[in-house]
Protein backbone atom coordinates (compact mmCIF):
# COMPACT_ATOMS: atom_id res chain seq x y z
CA UNK A 1 0.00 0.00 0.00
CA UNK A 2 1.50 3.23 -1.04
CA UNK A 3 1.84 5.78 1.77
CA UNK A 4 -0.54 8.75 1.58
CA UNK A 5 1.03 12.04 0.00
CA UNK A 6 1.81 14.42 2.61
CA UNK A 7 -0.19 17.66 3.27
CA UNK A 8 2.30 19.51 1.29
CA UNK A 9 1.94 17.66 -1.65
CA UNK A 10 -1.78 17.70 -1.77
CA UNK A 11 -2.34 21.05 -1.28
CA UNK A 12 -0.24 21.65 -4.30
CA UNK A 13 -2.19 19.21 -6.27
CA UNK A 14 -4.99 21.30 -5.29
CA UNK A 15 -3.57 24.33 -6.07
CA UNK A 16 -2.89 23.16 -9.54
CA UNK A 17 -6.68 22.43 -9.74
CA UNK A 18 -7.72 25.40 -8.66
CA UNK A 19 -5.90 27.48 -12.06
CA UNK A 20 -2.39 28.11 -10.44
CA UNK A 21 0.24 27.37 -12.00
CA UNK A 22 3.22 27.92 -8.97
CA UNK A 23 3.11 27.14 -5.35
CA UNK A 24 5.48 26.86 -2.69
CA UNK A 25 5.66 27.58 1.17
CA UNK A 26 7.46 29.79 2.91
CA UNK A 27 7.99 30.00 6.98
CA UNK A 28 6.31 33.07 8.29
CA UNK A 29 9.94 34.31 9.53
CA UNK A 30 11.21 33.74 5.44
CA UNK A 31 12.74 37.26 3.86
CA UNK A 32 13.72 39.14 6.50
CA UNK A 33 16.37 41.41 4.97
CA UNK A 34 13.09 42.46 2.69
CA UNK A 35 12.32 44.69 5.53
CA UNK A 36 15.27 46.81 5.13
CA UNK A 37 15.48 47.21 1.59
CA UNK A 38 11.71 48.34 2.04
CA UNK A 39 12.60 51.16 4.58
CA UNK A 40 15.65 52.44 2.38
CA UNK A 41 13.38 52.54 -0.83
CA UNK A 42 10.54 54.68 1.30
CA UNK A 43 13.13 56.47 2.52
CA UNK A 44 14.68 57.45 -0.90
CA UNK A 45 11.33 58.73 -1.78
CA UNK A 46 11.30 56.18 -5.24
CA UNK A 47 7.70 55.04 -4.29
CA UNK A 48 6.25 58.52 -5.82
CA UNK A 49 2.40 59.53 -4.44
CA UNK A 50 1.90 55.78 -3.44
CA UNK A 51 1.09 56.89 0.32
CA UNK A 52 -0.01 53.21 1.20
CA UNK A 53 3.35 51.97 0.90
CA UNK A 54 4.61 54.39 3.93
CA UNK A 55 1.63 54.06 5.73
CA UNK A 56 1.21 50.53 6.63
CA UNK A 57 5.01 49.31 6.05
CA UNK A 58 5.59 47.62 9.86
CA UNK A 59 2.69 45.52 8.34
CA UNK A 60 4.88 45.28 5.09
CA UNK A 61 7.66 44.34 6.59
CA UNK A 62 7.32 40.65 7.82
CA UNK A 63 4.25 38.24 7.90
CA UNK A 64 3.97 37.82 11.87
CA UNK A 65 4.10 42.01 11.67
CA UNK A 66 0.47 41.92 10.15
CA UNK A 67 -0.78 38.42 11.87
CA UNK A 68 1.29 37.21 14.84
CA UNK A 69 -0.31 33.70 14.60
CA UNK A 70 0.90 33.42 10.93
CA UNK A 71 3.69 30.02 10.93
CA UNK A 72 3.57 29.19 6.98
CA UNK A 73 3.02 31.22 3.88
CA UNK A 74 1.42 29.61 0.69
CA UNK A 75 2.76 31.67 -2.24
CA UNK A 76 1.11 30.99 -5.22
CA UNK A 77 0.83 32.44 -8.46
CA UNK A 78 -1.63 31.88 -11.80
CA UNK A 79 -0.19 32.37 -15.45
CA UNK A 80 -1.33 35.48 -17.78
CA UNK A 81 1.26 34.20 -20.28
CA UNK A 82 0.14 36.31 -23.48
CA UNK A 83 -0.50 34.63 -26.82
CA UNK A 84 0.73 37.48 -28.75
CA UNK A 85 3.69 40.12 -28.49
CA UNK A 86 3.23 42.68 -25.62
CA UNK A 87 5.03 45.44 -27.77
CA UNK A 88 3.52 44.43 -31.15
CA UNK A 89 1.68 47.52 -31.63
CA UNK A 90 4.24 49.95 -30.60
CA UNK A 91 4.35 51.36 -33.89
CA UNK A 92 -0.07 52.24 -33.91
CA UNK A 93 -0.11 55.92 -33.15
CA UNK A 94 -3.29 55.42 -33.69
CA UNK A 95 -3.95 52.38 -31.04
CA UNK A 96 -3.96 52.56 -27.07
CA UNK A 97 -1.42 50.21 -25.88
CA UNK A 98 -2.88 48.50 -22.36
CA UNK A 99 -0.39 46.21 -20.14
CA UNK A 100 -1.22 42.59 -20.62
CA UNK A 101 -2.33 42.11 -16.96
CA UNK A 102 -5.28 44.35 -17.64
CA UNK A 103 -6.68 43.30 -20.82
CA UNK A 104 -9.07 40.38 -19.27
CA UNK A 105 -10.96 39.78 -16.03
CA UNK A 106 -9.52 41.60 -13.17
CA UNK A 107 -7.31 39.43 -11.40
CA UNK A 108 -8.09 40.92 -7.82
CA UNK A 109 -11.44 39.13 -7.94
CA UNK A 110 -10.11 35.67 -9.88
CA UNK A 111 -7.14 34.85 -7.69
CA UNK A 112 -9.20 35.85 -4.59
CA UNK A 113 -11.61 33.64 -5.32
CA UNK A 114 -9.17 30.81 -5.99
CA UNK A 115 -7.20 31.54 -2.42
CA UNK A 116 -10.49 31.25 -0.62
CA UNK A 117 -11.67 27.96 -2.39
CA UNK A 118 -8.15 26.56 -1.53
CA UNK A 119 -7.76 27.93 1.74
CA UNK A 120 -11.20 26.15 2.94
CA UNK A 121 -9.78 23.24 1.11
CA UNK A 122 -6.74 23.86 3.66
CA UNK A 123 -8.76 23.91 6.56
CA UNK A 124 -10.79 21.21 5.91
CA UNK A 125 -7.81 18.70 5.04
CA UNK A 126 -5.72 19.92 7.62
CA UNK A 127 -8.40 19.34 10.06
CA UNK A 128 -9.11 15.37 8.70
CA UNK A 129 -5.14 15.08 9.65
CA UNK A 130 -5.88 15.91 12.97
CA UNK A 131 -3.13 18.68 12.29
CA UNK A 132 -4.22 21.80 14.11
CA UNK A 133 -7.37 20.94 15.35
CA UNK A 134 -9.80 17.74 16.13
CA UNK A 135 -11.52 16.04 12.81
CA UNK A 136 -15.05 16.68 12.68
CA UNK A 137 -14.94 19.92 15.27
CA UNK A 138 -15.06 23.11 14.55
CA UNK A 139 -11.52 24.10 15.42
CA UNK A 140 -9.05 24.09 13.23
CA UNK A 141 -5.78 26.15 11.47
CA UNK A 142 -6.70 29.88 10.80
CA UNK A 143 -6.28 31.44 7.25
CA UNK A 144 -5.99 34.67 5.62
CA UNK A 145 -5.61 35.05 1.94
CA UNK A 146 -4.14 38.26 0.33
CA UNK A 147 -3.90 39.22 -3.45
CA UNK A 148 -1.76 42.36 -4.14
CA UNK A 149 -4.21 44.97 -2.04
CA UNK A 150 -2.96 43.94 1.57
CA UNK A 151 0.13 44.86 2.96
CA UNK A 152 2.03 41.61 1.96
CA UNK A 153 5.43 41.85 0.15
CA UNK A 154 4.50 38.85 -1.87
CA UNK A 155 7.87 38.65 -4.38
CA UNK A 156 10.43 38.16 -1.58
CA UNK A 157 8.32 35.71 0.13
CA UNK A 158 7.41 34.15 -3.57
CA UNK A 159 11.42 33.91 -4.04
CA UNK A 160 11.65 32.18 -0.27
CA UNK A 161 8.93 29.91 -1.32
CA UNK A 162 10.75 28.76 -4.03
CA UNK A 163 8.30 29.40 -7.46
CA UNK A 164 10.79 31.87 -8.87
CA UNK A 165 13.15 34.88 -8.10
CA UNK A 166 12.78 38.72 -8.02
CA UNK A 167 14.29 39.73 -11.76
CA UNK A 168 16.57 42.83 -11.94
CA UNK A 169 12.90 44.32 -12.89
CA UNK A 170 12.10 43.73 -9.37
CA UNK A 171 9.17 41.88 -10.84
CA UNK A 172 9.16 37.54 -9.68
CA UNK A 173 10.52 35.76 -12.67
CA UNK A 174 10.25 31.80 -13.08
CA UNK A 175 12.07 28.99 -14.99
CA UNK A 176 8.66 27.68 -16.05
CA UNK A 177 6.08 30.79 -16.35
CA UNK A 178 8.88 33.58 -17.13
CA UNK A 179 7.49 36.99 -15.41
CA UNK A 180 3.58 36.13 -16.59
CA UNK A 181 2.37 35.38 -13.23
CA UNK A 182 -0.35 37.07 -10.96
CA UNK A 183 0.84 36.19 -7.12
CA UNK A 184 -1.47 35.65 -4.27
CA UNK A 185 -0.67 34.26 -0.68
CA UNK A 186 -2.33 32.31 2.64
CA UNK A 187 -1.04 32.93 5.72
CA UNK A 188 -1.87 29.97 7.81
CA UNK A 189 -1.29 28.89 10.95
CA UNK A 190 -0.17 25.52 9.89
CA UNK A 191 3.56 24.58 10.48
CA UNK A 192 4.23 23.45 7.02
CA UNK A 193 7.25 22.21 5.45
CA UNK A 194 9.11 25.27 3.81
CA UNK A 195 10.49 24.49 0.02
CA UNK A 196 13.95 25.85 -1.36
CA UNK A 197 14.23 29.49 -1.63
CA UNK A 198 14.07 30.57 -5.52
CA UNK A 199 17.71 30.95 -7.18
CA UNK A 200 18.49 34.12 -8.81
CA UNK A 201 19.03 33.24 -12.65
CA UNK A 202 19.22 37.11 -13.55
CA UNK A 203 23.14 36.10 -14.67
CA UNK A 204 25.01 39.07 -16.50
CA UNK A 205 21.53 39.69 -18.88
CA UNK A 206 20.25 43.98 -18.38
CA UNK A 207 17.29 43.02 -21.50
CA UNK A 208 15.19 44.48 -18.86
CA UNK A 209 17.08 47.48 -18.26
CA UNK A 210 18.23 48.51 -21.21
CA UNK A 211 14.34 48.18 -22.60
CA UNK A 212 12.78 50.71 -19.82
CA UNK A 213 11.77 54.25 -21.69
CA UNK A 214 12.62 56.19 -19.03
CA UNK A 215 15.61 54.57 -17.07
CA UNK A 216 13.13 53.95 -14.24
CA UNK A 217 15.61 51.51 -13.15
CA UNK A 218 18.93 53.09 -10.84
CA UNK A 219 20.57 50.08 -10.51
CA UNK A 220 19.63 46.41 -11.40
CA UNK A 221 17.30 45.24 -8.46
CA UNK A 222 16.02 48.96 -7.73
CA UNK A 223 12.88 50.64 -9.22
CA UNK A 224 12.34 54.54 -8.96
CA UNK A 225 8.72 54.49 -9.19
CA UNK A 226 8.00 58.33 -10.39
CA UNK A 227 9.90 57.72 -13.67
CA UNK A 228 7.84 54.12 -14.49
CA UNK A 229 5.26 54.40 -17.06
CA UNK A 230 3.11 51.93 -15.32
CA UNK A 231 3.23 54.11 -12.09
CA UNK A 232 2.56 57.39 -14.25
CA UNK A 233 -0.25 55.96 -15.68
CA UNK A 234 -2.10 53.82 -13.05
CA UNK A 235 -1.15 55.48 -9.03
CA UNK A 236 -0.16 59.07 -10.96
CA UNK A 237 -2.96 61.23 -9.77
CA UNK A 238 -1.71 65.01 -11.45
CA UNK A 239 -0.43 65.99 -14.63
CA UNK A 240 2.07 63.73 -16.18
CA UNK A 241 5.69 64.85 -15.84
CA UNK A 242 6.27 67.00 -19.06
CA UNK A 243 10.42 64.93 -19.33
CA UNK A 244 8.40 61.40 -19.65
CA UNK A 245 5.72 62.30 -22.17
CA UNK A 246 6.83 61.10 -25.11
CA UNK A 247 8.67 59.03 -23.82
CA UNK A 248 5.35 57.02 -22.98
CA UNK A 249 4.78 56.78 -26.87
CA UNK A 250 1.22 55.05 -27.12
CA UNK A 251 0.97 53.32 -24.17
CA UNK A 252 -1.84 54.36 -21.94
CA UNK A 253 -2.29 52.02 -19.46
CA UNK A 254 0.87 50.45 -17.62
CA UNK A 255 4.01 49.69 -19.54
CA UNK A 256 4.98 45.67 -20.38
CA UNK A 257 8.69 46.57 -22.04
CA UNK A 258 10.84 45.21 -19.03
CA UNK A 259 8.50 42.34 -18.86
CA UNK A 260 8.22 41.67 -22.42
CA UNK A 261 11.82 41.20 -23.29
CA UNK A 262 13.22 39.00 -20.46
CA UNK A 263 14.34 35.79 -21.78
CA UNK A 264 13.16 33.49 -19.78
CA UNK A 265 9.54 34.21 -20.96
CA UNK A 266 10.29 31.87 -23.68
CA UNK A 267 9.76 28.91 -21.66
CA UNK A 268 6.64 30.37 -20.49
CA UNK A 269 3.75 27.40 -21.69
CA UNK A 270 1.19 29.85 -23.17
CA UNK A 271 -1.31 27.04 -22.64
CA UNK A 272 -0.99 27.26 -18.87
CA UNK A 273 -2.56 31.01 -18.66
CA UNK A 274 -5.87 31.23 -17.03
CA UNK A 275 -8.84 31.36 -19.93
CA UNK A 276 -9.91 33.99 -17.39
CA UNK A 277 -7.13 36.22 -18.26
CA UNK A 278 -7.62 36.36 -21.95
CA UNK A 279 -7.99 39.94 -23.85
CA UNK A 280 -11.15 41.60 -24.44
CA UNK A 281 -11.07 42.56 -28.29
CA UNK A 282 -12.04 45.98 -27.34
CA UNK A 283 -9.04 45.85 -24.71
CA UNK A 284 -6.56 44.49 -26.89
CA UNK A 285 -6.25 47.34 -29.27
CA UNK A 286 -8.44 50.29 -28.73
CA UNK A 287 -8.53 53.07 -30.66
CA UNK A 288 -7.38 56.17 -29.16
CA UNK A 289 -10.15 58.40 -30.79
CA UNK A 290 -13.09 56.02 -29.28
CA UNK A 291 -11.23 56.14 -25.75
CA UNK A 292 -10.67 60.17 -25.77
CA UNK A 293 -14.88 60.72 -26.30
CA UNK A 294 -15.46 58.56 -23.28
CA UNK A 295 -17.40 60.28 -20.56
CA UNK A 296 -17.97 59.07 -17.17
CA UNK A 297 -20.91 56.31 -17.82
CA UNK A 298 -19.02 55.03 -21.34
CA UNK A 299 -16.13 54.72 -18.92
CA UNK A 300 -17.67 52.58 -16.36
CA UNK A 301 -19.19 50.47 -18.74
CA UNK A 302 -15.72 49.75 -21.05
CA UNK A 303 -14.14 48.81 -18.20
CA UNK A 304 -16.15 47.00 -15.75
CA UNK A 305 -14.85 43.94 -14.52
CA UNK A 306 -11.41 44.97 -15.35
CA UNK A 307 -8.68 46.79 -13.26
CA UNK A 308 -8.38 49.39 -15.38
CA UNK A 309 -11.64 50.74 -13.74
CA UNK A 310 -10.35 52.04 -10.60
CA UNK A 311 -7.97 54.84 -11.97
CA UNK A 312 -11.27 56.18 -13.09
CA UNK A 313 -12.20 58.25 -16.66
CA UNK A 314 -10.64 61.82 -15.83
CA UNK A 315 -7.26 59.32 -15.37
CA UNK A 316 -7.33 57.06 -18.57
CA UNK A 317 -8.51 60.04 -20.65
CA UNK A 318 -5.53 61.93 -19.52
CA UNK A 319 -3.10 59.01 -20.43
CA UNK A 320 -4.96 58.57 -24.16
CA UNK A 321 -4.42 62.90 -24.70
CA UNK A 322 -0.48 62.16 -24.26
CA UNK A 323 -0.90 59.20 -26.68
CA UNK A 324 -2.56 61.29 -29.15
CA UNK A 325 0.01 63.94 -28.71
CA UNK A 326 2.49 61.48 -29.44
CA UNK A 327 0.81 59.95 -32.48
CA UNK A 328 1.48 62.73 -35.09
CA UNK A 329 -2.51 61.70 -36.29
CA UNK A 330 -4.31 64.58 -37.65
CA UNK A 331 -7.27 62.57 -37.16
CA UNK A 332 -7.09 62.76 -33.82
CA UNK A 333 -6.66 66.34 -33.27
CA UNK A 334 -10.65 67.01 -33.70
CA UNK A 335 -11.82 64.53 -30.28
CA UNK A 336 -8.45 66.24 -28.97
CA UNK A 337 -9.73 69.93 -29.28
CA UNK A 338 -13.18 68.53 -27.59
CA UNK A 339 -11.47 68.07 -24.45
CA UNK A 340 -10.16 71.54 -24.38
CA UNK A 341 -12.94 72.34 -21.95
CA UNK A 342 -13.68 69.79 -20.28
CA UNK A 343 -14.16 69.85 -16.79
CA UNK A 344 -10.85 68.02 -15.67
CA UNK A 345 -8.11 70.71 -15.08
CA UNK A 346 -5.60 67.62 -15.86
CA UNK A 347 -7.50 66.94 -18.65
CA UNK A 348 -7.81 70.04 -19.96
CA UNK A 349 -4.03 70.72 -19.70
CA UNK A 350 -3.12 67.30 -21.19
CA UNK A 351 -5.31 68.25 -23.87
CA UNK A 352 -3.85 71.34 -24.20
CA UNK A 353 -0.44 69.45 -24.56
CA UNK A 354 -1.56 67.08 -27.21
CA UNK A 355 -2.97 70.36 -29.53
CA UNK A 356 -0.07 71.79 -29.26
CA UNK A 357 1.63 68.74 -30.23
CA UNK A 358 -0.33 67.77 -33.36
CA UNK A 359 0.40 71.30 -34.36
CA UNK A 360 4.17 71.03 -34.82
CA UNK A 361 3.51 67.63 -36.16
CA UNK A 362 0.87 68.92 -38.94
CA UNK A 363 1.92 69.30 -42.55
Amino acid sequence: MEDRPTLPERLKAQAEAEGFAACGIASADAAPESAGRLRDWLASGAHGGMDWMESRAHHRERPKALWPEARSVVMLGMSYAPKEDPLRLEGETDIGRISVYAQGKDYHDVVKKALKRLARWLVAEAAADGIGGEPGSESGPGVKVFVDTAPVMEKPLAEAAGIGWQGKHTNLLSRDHGNWLFLGAIYTTLELEPDTPGEDRCGSCVACQTACPTDAFPAPYQLDARRCISYLTIEHKGPIPQEFRQAMGNRIYGCDDCLAVCPWNKFAEQAEANKHFAARAELAAPKLADLLALDDTGFRKIFAGSPIKRIGRNRMVRNCLIAAGNSGEAALAEPVRALLADPDDVVREAAEWAMERLSLSSP
